[in-house]
């Protein structure tokens, strides 16, 4: 072992590789609290040190993914983000630099060491009960009900005509089958369906695109940020809603700044308005379409486009333009909805604020909470219900979280965490109230001299 390197110095100090067969070159931690800036990033993997600071570009789940664990110990969410760790571990290989001195830590600051420990013998066991392997029928059956379901939504139109009543249960069905698709979507974009990564992104553009007429990597590079760092402001882009809504401390901050752009302290009342009506419609539309552009995603552009002409060529020769246009505005506006609402039960409730460096298993459940499972609500919510389970392992197949579940709530116990679940009604309730108490805590803030 070499000794402890002064900082910007040693072998790979500058972004080079350490040198091979000789001995590494050791860190400790305040050497590496530094480098969590633009252009200059490091990261700790099971005790080595890592310069991503040019390769993070490359990242395949995006440079600002990676780059929220900046100086940081990043061991359990890189096993968390990755199905095939052997693979991996060798794009890190010629990113290394050296290793934590034998007297550091393994997580920097003030983390519970018990927990992390208990925490990865809780994974390992999940592993060797084979929780992370997928029940093909069980996908399989998801796909073809949302696949009989477009082609039911259809044939009412086809047999029945462009009624108002089969108009509107064809827009119900439709509604069904896009979130539907969305769940689907969700579970290959976590690689928690298929074996290989490649057969599960592929999967992944045919549901986000042919059946829902979105961009598989826009979705990826927003969601994985959000299981990174989730609550967590200006990181997790789920709740980076200012100025339109504010949430946690951000709601005080705006306050003290006296900045009003809107009347915050009613944003759970014009929630209503915008939030579950126009986010499907309006915002990840827009923002769907600039990141293909932008990004340039063709093929993502290419499957979003055959949703379209599927969409029109099937409904325009019973509505005209004009009326499928009007269709598909409606199953967008509802199936927004509940997005909206099931997404959110799980997350506005929870400490919302800046970035506390807590260690990946207290991180995940500050910012998380389930809801009580039953056959209708695993459906209905994509088992999202279970948001702890999934978030503390994103690429176990959901089918499997009850089973993991009474491990993960021994574990919670054992280190006085809370593991909270509540009636379904009641989650949704907790939204509005929550969004009251930050429009509150905002006005408190502004009216202070």
């Amino acid at each position: 072992m070499g000794g402890v390197g002064e900082p910007g110095g040693g072998p790979g100090a500058h972004g080079g590789p350490a040198r091979r067969g000789g001995p590494l070159p050791a860190f400790r931690w305040e050497q590496i609290r530094p480098h969590d800036l633009p252009g200059d990033k490091w990261l700790v993997i099971e005790r080595r040190v890592y310069d991503i600071s040019r390769w993070a570009q490359r990242h395949p789940g995006g440079s600002r993914l990676i780059g929220h664990h900046g100086a940081e110990d990043a061991t359990d969410a890189f096993r968390a983000f990755h199905q095939d760790l052997s693979f991996v571990r060798k794009f890190l290989q010629p990113l290394l630099i050296g290793e934590l001195a034998p007297e550091e830590p393994s997580q920097d600051g003030a983390q519970n060491a018990q927990l992390v420990e208990d925490f990865r013998a809780l994974r390992q066991e999940a592993e060797d009960m084979r929780l992370f392997e997928a029940q093909p029928a069980f996908f399989a059956l998801l796909l073809a009900h949302i696949l009989a379901l477009e082609l039911l939504a259809w044939l009412i139109v086809y047999l029945l005509g462009p009624g108002w009543l089969p108009s509107t249960l064809t827009a119900l069905i439709l509604t069904v089958s896009q979130a539907q698709s969305w769940y689907l979507q969700h579970d290959l974009g976590h690689t928690s369906v298929f074996r290989r990564p490649r057969w599960n992104h592929v999967a992944q553009q045919f549901v986000m695109g042919q059946l829902k007429g979105f961009s598989a990597h826009w979705w990826n590079f927003r969601h994985f940020q959000h299981h990174a760092k989730p609550n967590v402001s200006h990181k997790d882009p789920d709740v980076t809603l200012a100025p339109i809504f504010l949430l946690g401390e951000s709601s005080v901050e705006y306050g003290r700044k006296k900045r009003r752009y809107l009347p915050y302290n009613h944003q759970h009342l014009y929630f209503f308005l915008i939030g579950p009506p126009l986010l499907t419609l309006v915002n990840f539309e827009v923002e769907n379409l600039a990141y293909m552009l932008l990004c340039l995603q063709w093929q993502d552009l290419l499957w979003a486009a055959s949703f379209y002409c599927r969409f029109f060529w099937s409904y325009v020769p019973f509505y005209s333009v004009s009326g499928a246009l009007l269709l598909f505005v409606a199953v967008r506006v509802l199936e927004s909805h509940w997005f909206v609402w099931v997404t959110q039960m799980n997350h506005i409730p929870k400490e919302i604020g800046h970035e506390k460096h807590r260690d990946w298993a207290s991180s995940q459940l500050a910012a998380t909470c389930n809801v009580e499972s039953s056959p209708f609500i695993d459906w209905f919510s994509g088992h999202l219900n279970f948001q702890i389970e999934h978030h503390l392992f994103p690429t176990m197949p959901r089918h499997n979280y009850h089973r993991v579940a009474p491990l993960v709530r021994a574990l919670c116990a054992k280190h006085g965490l809370t593991y909270e679940v509540k009636p379904f009604l009641t989650a949704l309730v907790d939204i509005v109230r929550s969004l009251k108490k930050s429009g509150n805590l905002w006005l408190k803030a502004y009216l202070q001299q």
